[in-house]
């Protein structure tokens, strides 16, 4: 209300609220005045008597204002919490009543819109305040709607072209997703079109007057949107709300609480100037916010997991032992059935070198600071990213077993998982399957798609002995992906070098030099693992060093101890800081691992199938352990002959392999960014890593260049054990029956357009002909294809067994002259030591 004006005698103006605010005493004399002329003095005088009684009352209420304060404001509060879920509810209304509402329509036409594919779609356009519907056809029925683009983050932009036409872009900033999860009628999944762009649509209008209009009704359409405003203010309302509704718009409350909340369109509320509400306040807030709980309180169908507690870190340095009597004569009697350079992977070993788990588990351990790779996902630049990874790389080593131990070496079919507890509440999933015993291959698939990374690995495992020492070899490639960034990282993994076996210390490192490398952004990593050098001292002992390079340039240096401290030299600054250090700090910060009860355990997963053996080595027990292994090695080598006998190949169950590049890749592997808005937990269930979602993706968000029909994909993929040569055969059978089909429609079709013309049943016949004639030209030529690669195969598997053998006879020469060193070097050491034995006795003699 505007203060008015008053005169007063004195000839100041002052307004209401200003004469309110003067002093009690001087209420009376202020209103004798203001009085006005044609009143009577009797008049004034009771008017003055009646305004000093009431201020008096006034003041007397003013010593209880302060204890009526907080009750004040929680009544306020809750007046509040009442509006804005009103205003709420009456913002949802209005969107629904513009959905249904068939006059509330800014335009509507046919556009082209070009989809993923980049091949154009005729669909018909329903543009509504905030909002643009598309159709298959202008009856705008549920079975004809396609998608729902939300305008309220979009921007539209002109779009030159070549064509004819009028062509303009509708996009999202920051090129995150335009679709609305469900459509008008609340449909899920829309009617089958190609598939459409995710954070952008390309329409086309016929002509420049029309685009130009659709331009005009965009951006009135994105002003409508702006009008419709969430505000927590109490609003006066002549008419109570009206709560009925129809059968169509059927939405409780909490379906509105929920539909903002899922959203991000709920405030938080904070208490102000440190007062906490009370407990009806506390009520009245989860009450309203409860619904926003409910994807979490959903049950998820997931594996069992509890924490892992048993884990065994070694100490820094050389890791050595000490062999008793007992195990030097295993080993002596070992040596006699191995000659230099024969592969150790069809060598039965003995118990007490075992280490109490398998080598799928082992291959786990580089993921204790996973943590590390949720941070360089997030980088910008793309070298700050290269050295989170390298950190992340070197943070995995210093996990070594106490004493010189061997895991178990993984059964056909034997599988491991785990996951590992992020600070933001991500998980980080492992799954791990033996794939094959001859080589022995094994396959690990590591995701965290919250975090944004997966990695995918083929390990080989070799092993090669060199007389005094042996060397244990995992060949293959990791290639870590971050799923935002759409970078992949290769890396490869250095060798476990033992020493020691006939004379010695018996003890063991890692060596060899190990790349990193990311092709998009162009950084390589080299990383060199150094063994102890025969006249070396315990500082030169599990050294490692490299740099980070950009083409040529170095940008940086790494060197250190891959056991302990690693430091990162800047070349271009000359700094150097510390890369990573395991301190006790570092270790207490380690991801906490979550691995499946016993009892949830299939047969085949790595604790329970050697629980027996495990049991057996924790007791001391050598006897009992090499029984149980042994009967494990028998049952597998049973098993093998049975299926050489049936004819039948070995199918992984989680991992199929890709016949182009020849590693194994997981059967679930999930590589789309993180969706916040969608996508709400990962978890695992019978090997299958998941992704619940708060609502089905319609077919129109895919980014997949891929048709949508399956019979025009040719299934690579499913012929897992078979020939690349087969499965090129099966193709090409199915591309001439493809044809064959296509050939055969074309000619019905054909027939049914002429069937009403003049031509004769004879043209149509030697079109016919013509046809298959065609067709069997294309299968002639495809066979002599086909035989061109079988020659082509022949002659490169010659080649192969050529090399192989070359390699191999190369190969056994190199080590025949390193055993000779050897022997060389340790006949001239004794020889040495003799003669100053014989020495000292003589001069002591003298």
């Amino acid at each position: 209300m505007i203060s008015q004006p008053i005169v007063v005698p004195g000839g100041e103006h002052r307004s209401q609220s200003e004469t309110h605010s003067m002093s009690v005493g001087n209420t009376s004399e202020s209103f004798k005045t203001m009085t006005p002329p044609n009143v009577s003095r009797s008049l004034s005088n009771r008017l003055s008597t009646s305004m000093g009684e009431a201020n008096q009352k006034t003041d007397n209420v003013s010593d209880k204002s302060f204890d009526s304060c907080k009750l004040t404001r929680k009544e306020s509060y809750k007046a509040q919490r009442k509006n804005y879920r009103m205003e709420k509810k009456r913002f949802a209304d209005e969107l629904l009543s513009s959905f249904k509402d068939p006059t509330v329509i800014v335009m509507s036409d046919w556009l082209k819109v070009r989809g993923t594919l980049k091949s154009w779609t005729k669909l018909w356009c329903i543009l509504k305040p905030g909002l643009l519907l598309l159709y298959k056809s202008p009856k705008a029925k549920s079975n004809h709607w396609v998608g729902t683009v939300l305008l309220n983050t979009c921007q539209v932009i002109e779009r030159p072209s070549k064509k004819d036409g009028f062509c303009f872009k509708l996009f999202h900033p920051l090129e995150q997703s335009i679709w609305a999860p469900r459509g008008p009628e609340k449909e899920a999944i829309g009617a089958v079109v190609q598939p459409l762009p995710t954070s952008y649509l390309i329409f086309r209008a016929p002509s420049q007057a029309a685009g130009k209009c659709w331009l005009d009704a965009l951006e009135l359409s994105l002003r409508c949107s702006s009008l419709i405003v969430r505000s927590t203010s109490a609003l006066p309302r002549t008419l109570p709300h009206d709560t009925t509704t129809t059968h169509e718009t059927q939405w409780s409350e909490a379906d509105y609480e929920k539909h903002f909340d899922e959203h991000d369109l709920d405030d938080i509320s904070q208490p102000e100037n440190g007062v906490t509400a009370d407990a009806e306040i506390s009520a009245s807030d989860s009450e309203s916010e409860g619904s926003a709980k409910e994807d979490q309180q959903e049950v998820i169908n997931e594996t069992p997991y509890a924490a892992n507690e048993q884990e065994v870190l070694g100490a820094a340095g050389e890791v050595v032992t000490e062999l008793q009597e007992e195990q030097k004569s295993l080993i002596w009697f070992l040596m006699k059935q191995v000659r230099p350079g024969m592969d150790l992977s069809k060598v039965v070993l003995p118990t007490f070198i075992l280490e109490p788990r398998s080598f799928l588990e082992k291959l786990a351990d580089s993921y204790y600071h996973a943590d590390l790779l949720s941070q360089a996902v997030v980088e910008d630049d793309a070298f700050t990213r290269m050295k989170g990874v390298v950190k992340w790389y070197l943070s995995g080593f210093y996990k070594k077993p106490q004493g010189l131990k061997k895991p178990y070496n993984p059964l056909l079919g034997e599988t491991f998982r785990c996951y590992w507890q992020h600070p933001n509440g991500s998980r980080t999933f492992y799954i791990a399957e033996q794939l094959s015993h001859h080589p022995p291959i094994s396959g690990f698939y590591v995701t965290n798609r919250q975090d944004g990374f997966t990695i995918s690995a083929t390990i080989i495992a070799k092993s090669k002995f060199y007389g005094n020492s042996t060397s244990a070899v995992l060949d293959g490639v990791a290639i870590l992906t971050m799923l935002p960034r759409g970078e992949d990282y290769t890396m490869t993994i250095p060798y476990a070098h033992c020493k020691g076996i006939l004379m010695g210390t018996l003890s063991m490192e890692l060596g060899g030099k190990i790349h990193i490398n990311c092709e998009k952004t162009g950084y390589h990593t080299e990383l060199e693992f150094k063994l102890k050098p025969f006249l070396g001292g315990a500082e030169q002992m599990n050294q490692v060093t490299g740099g980070i390079r950009l083409g040529k340039e170095t940008l940086a240096t790494i060197s250190g101890y891959w056991d302990g401290q690693i430091l990162i030299t800047d070349k271009r600054t000359g700094q150097e800081n510390v890369f990573f250090n395991p301190t006790p700090e570092v270790r207490k910060r380690r991801l906490k691992k979550y691995t499946v009860p016993l009892e949830h355990q299939g047969l085949w997963e790595s604790e329970k199938l050697w629980y027996d053996v495990t049991q057996a080595i924790n007791r001391d027990d050598q006897i009992a352990a090499t029984e149980a292994k042994t009967q494990l090695e028998e049952a597998q080598r049973e098993r093998a002959k049975e299926r050489k006998l049936k004819g039948q190949e070995w199918v992984p169950k989680h991992f199929v392999q890709d016949i182009i590049t020849g590693n194994w890749v997981y059967r679930h592997a999930d590589v789309r960014p993180w969706d916040p808005r969608n996508d709400v937990v990962q978890y695992e269930q019978d090997y299958i890593v998941r992704t619940k979602t708060r609502h089905k993706t319609p077919i129109m968000r895919t980014g997949s260049i891929v048709s949508t029909e399956p019979q025009t994909q040719v299934p690579l993929l499913q012929a897992e054990s078979r020939s690349s040569l087969s499965v090129l055969k099966s193709s090409k059978r199915q591309l001439s029956n493809n044809l064959a089909e296509t050939a055969h429609d074309s000619g019905s079709s054909s027939a049914e357009v002429h069937s009403d013309s003049s031509q004769s049943i004879g043209k149509r016949k030697r079109s016919a002909a013509r046809i298959i004639d065609v067709i069997k030209e294309l299968e002639r030529q495809m066979l002599e294809y086909g035989d061109k690669l079988n020659r082509i195969q022949h002659i490169l598997e010659q080649l192969a067994i050529r090399q192989r053998e070359q390699g191999d006879q190369y190969h056994s020469i190199n080590m025949l002259k390193s055993f000779i060193d050897t022997i060389l070097v340790i006949v001239i050491v004794f020889s040495v030591q003799y003669f100053v034995k014989i020495w000292t006795d003589e001069s002591s003699g003298g």
